[in-house]
C-alpha cells in the first residue's frame, strides 16, 4: 500500500465550506401587493360605511352626523403608508425592508379604521 502525500505546490483538498441557503425576503412583493390592495379595501370600507343607517341619514337629511376620528389622522396615516411602501420597495437592507413593510401595514390599518369609524 502506498500513501500519497501532497506534492509541493499542491494542497490537499479541503472540504467545501457549507454555503448559507439564500434567504428569500418577500417584503418587496408583499409591500407592493398590500399597496395595490389598499385602494379596493378603502373603497369597500367607504361603501360599507355608507350602507349604514346613520351615514345614510347624515348624507340625506343632515341628521345624526356625529363626530368621527379626525381627518388629519387619515391623512397622516396614508402619508406614512406611502413613505413606508417606498422605503420597503427601495431599501437594500433586509431588516429595513421588513420594518418598513410592518409600518406600512400598521398605517394602512389605521387609515381603514378611520374610514370605518365614520358611522
Amino acid at each position: 500500500m502506498s500513501t500519497t502525500t501532497p506534492q509541493p505546490g499542491h494542497s490537499a483538498k479541503k472540504s467545501p465550506t457549507p454555503r448559507k441557503a439564500p434567504t428569500t425576503d418577500r417584503a418587496r412583493f408583499w409591500s407592493g401587493l398590500c399597496a395595490g390592495l389598499f385602494v379596493p379595501a378603502a373603497l369597500f370600507a367607504v361603501l360599507l360605511t355608507l350602507s349604514s343607517d346613520r351615514a345614510g341619514r347624515c348624507l340625506t337629511y343632515g341628521d345624526l352626523c356625529g363626530d368621527s376620528l379626525p381627518g388629519w389622522l387619515f391623512g397622516w396615516s396614508l402619508a406614512l403608508a406611502v413613505i413606508a411602501c417606498v422605503v420597503a420597495l427601495t431599501a437594500t437592507a433586509v431588516r429595513v425592508r421588513q420594518a418598513a413593510f410592518g409600518t406600512q401595514l400598521l398605517a394602512e390599518f389605521v387609515a381603514l379604521t378611520v374610514i370605518l369609524s365614520y358611522t
